[in-house]
């Protein structure tokens, strides 16, 4: 049995952040109720490219195991009809700019006061204090604002943004932590919990130990491109075929190192004999290490040094990545039919619980399409329920 079968959770998220929070407690077994407005829904729906009629790949991701419900909450029966979800479930999470949660009657406040034992859950992009709580906060936004951007690409290179949305998915993870502890808690006093996660504060956290090192030196840190500004040589290198990731990060793994590169005459050189030496003297310790590596092969050097046990990787493209034999062998890759896209395939929950195998459990829905199911369960007939569909209220 999944460790939160029996847990009702009200989905008011959308985009990346929240879905992936829900999907996870989807995965670990609660039942999930994704609420979307009439129209689009899940804005991700849209954004290309697309298994079909409004599944997205961003959707797809992020979105399995969930029940889909159209409710516009700008009316009053919406409104309505959310509460009644909200008085039988055990976690809220939205996702909504500043004070709508609040005008749309979704926030912590009005929800608790429906159901005392309801956890509730926020993402926001700059939290709901200081001056820039009302601005809106997207992954690419906090890349820039929070210093990421600056620190990414090579020395003198244009800005670049990283395109795995890392702030959005810390993110989700982290209000993932405050619910799981939350309902820890809840088991222990009876007592519900109100949790606030960030964008901004995702992205302070990312940063945490590139502002520490700034507090030390007092100088803003340069672009270090593929490489770590506390450790060298930790970076790609180019081989005779290809590019390959090789990362010494301490003193006994440079001797490996130089060992298999016949690089045996520099090891005890004061200028590299120590990681604070060769990162003081990252020139001309990434060059040498350059003209050794540029003679041999990728696979050369991936099969030497993991033998040594010197931590190395050839920079695969997604091609590479899927093919290889420990993608497979994982079982994070899934497969499963979905009603409208056929044979889908999907990256499953990073958990291995009680060394479970992972399953996709069901697809992700089409919008609305567990409406009437939903709505039925709260006890509403077909033609209440047809009333409120001819009124726009749901669909």
């Amino acid at each position: 049995m999944k460790p939160l079968k029996g847990i009702k959770v009200l989905d008011l998220s959308k985009v990346l952040a929240g879905p992936l929070c829900t999907q996870a407690l989807a995965d670990l077994g609660a039942d999930v109720i994704k609420v979307e407005a009439p129209g689009l829904g899940d804005e991700t729906r849209g954004w290309p490219p697309f298994a079909g009629p409004g599944l997205g790949a961003v959707y797809l991701s992020v979105n399995r195991n969930k029940r889909s419900v159209v409710v516009d909450l700008k009316k009053t029966e919406g409104r309505e009809i959310v509460h009644k979800l909200a008085k039988d479930s055990d976690i809220a999470i939205e996702s909504f700019g500043h004070g709508v949660a609040e005008r749309l009657g979704v926030d912590a406040k009005s929800l608790q006061a429906i159901n005392q034992r309801l956890i509730h859950c926020s993402i926001s992009g700059f939290g709901d204090v200081g001056p820039m709580r009302k601005a809106a906060g997207y992954d690419v936004i906090l890349q820039a604002f929070a210093g990421m951007m600056a620190l990414s690409g090579e020395d003198g290179g244009g800005h670049i943004r990283s395109p795995i949305s890392p702030i959005d998915q810390t993110t989700g993870t982290h209000a993932l932590t405050g619910i799981l502890a939350a309902l820890l808690e809840r088991g222990q006093s009876g007592k519900a919990a109100t949790i606030k996660v960030s964008l901004f504060e995702s992205a302070m956290g990312l940063m945490r130990y590139n502002i520490q090192n700034f507090w030390i030196r007092g100088v803003e840190p340069e672009k270090c491109g593929s490489g770590h500004e506390s450790l060298c040589p930790y970076q790609a290198f180019e081989a005779s075929d290809g590019p390959i990731l090789i990362g010494v990060a301490n003193d006994n793994l440079w001797r490996k190192f130089c060992s298999i590169a016949g690089l045996d005459e520099i090891v005890e050189d004061p200028r590299f004999r120590t990681n604070a030496a060769r990162a003081s003297n990252r020139t001309e310790t990434v060059n040498l290490v350059q003209a050794a590596v540029e003679k041999l092969s990728v696979s050369f050097w991936d099969e030497e040094l993991s033998k040594a046990g010197v931590p190395v990787a050839p920079i695969n493209n997604l091609t590479k990545l899927l093919a290889h034999p420990h993608s497979e062998a994982s079982g994070i890759i899934l497969n499963y039919d979905h009603p409208v896209a056929g044979p889908t395939r999907t990256i499953g929950q990073p958990i291995i619980y009680n060394n479970q195998s992972r399953e996709p459990g069901d697809a992700p829905p089409v919008h609305g399409q567990h409406t009437d199911e939903v709505l039925s369960g709260l006890g509403m007939d077909q033609n209440t329920i047809a009333s409120l569909r001819e009124a726009g209220v749901v669909a």
